[in-house]
């Protein structure tokens, strides 16, 4: 079945590359489209599409703002943000937002329909490009990749986690996975060890 997408730009000219991008995808089809943020959400809410893809630059809501609203509302909804900007700071917001991907609007002809299929999948190239921006993959965790440490090492499930995060189990387990490699680590208890040592929790 193909991946259901909406696309949500506040330039019609954009939305129609966008569209004609995606639809020559034979597992891909843009099921609706938005022109601001607030009807992003709306429109995502009502449509419930495997993906939405959001310009962080929108009227009314911002992307990350939408981003956030779809997150809490409909965590199995992956989100992939568009942008202009080339900075660490909107990359991290996007993360710590719910996104999954961060795809630069000057690359998108290459990154997108890679990304997209990854975010539907399940995974998060953003948590890479944010790691490499904090010293490298092995260097430190991601915000999200601490709140998830914080919550596996206070004996919580990967379902409650999902609930608490708004995310889906299986990003949970990618998460949870990322953190044990990352770390060198092995099970839980180690991760309490290190949730205790760096202050994510109290001993």
């Amino acid at each position: 079945m193909a991946i259901q997408i909406l696309i949500a730009d506040d330039h019609a000219i954009v939305r129609s590359g966008l569209r004609l991008l995606l639809d020559r995808q034979v597992d891909m089809e843009v099921v609706a489209e938005a022109g601001d943020g607030v009807e992003a959400v709306e429109r995502t809410l009502a449509e419930r599409p495997d993906l939405a893809i959001l310009d962080v630059g929108m009227p009314r809501l911002t992307g990350l703002q939408a981003t956030r609203k779809i997150r809490a509302h409909a965590p199995g909804i992956a989100v992939l943000v568009l942008s202009m900007h080339d900075d660490e700071r909107y990359l991290i917001e996007a993360l710590e937002a719910g996104a999954g991907a961060y795809v630069l609007k000057r690359e998108a002809d290459q990154e997108l329909v890679t990304a997209a299929r990854a975010v539907v999948a399940g995974d998060c190239p953003l948590e890479a490009q944010v790691s490499t921006l904090n010293g490298g993959p092995d260097e430190r965790l991601t915000p999200r990749e601490r709140e998830v440490v914080k919550l596996i090492a206070e004996a919580h499930t990967n379902r409650q986690i999902a609930d608490v995060l708004h995310l889906s189990e299986k990003t949970v387990e990618s998460h949870r996975g990322n953190v044990l490699r990352k770390l060198g680590m092995r099970d839980r208890v180690e991760l309490v060890r290190y949730a205790i040592r760096e202050g994510l929790m109290e001993a």
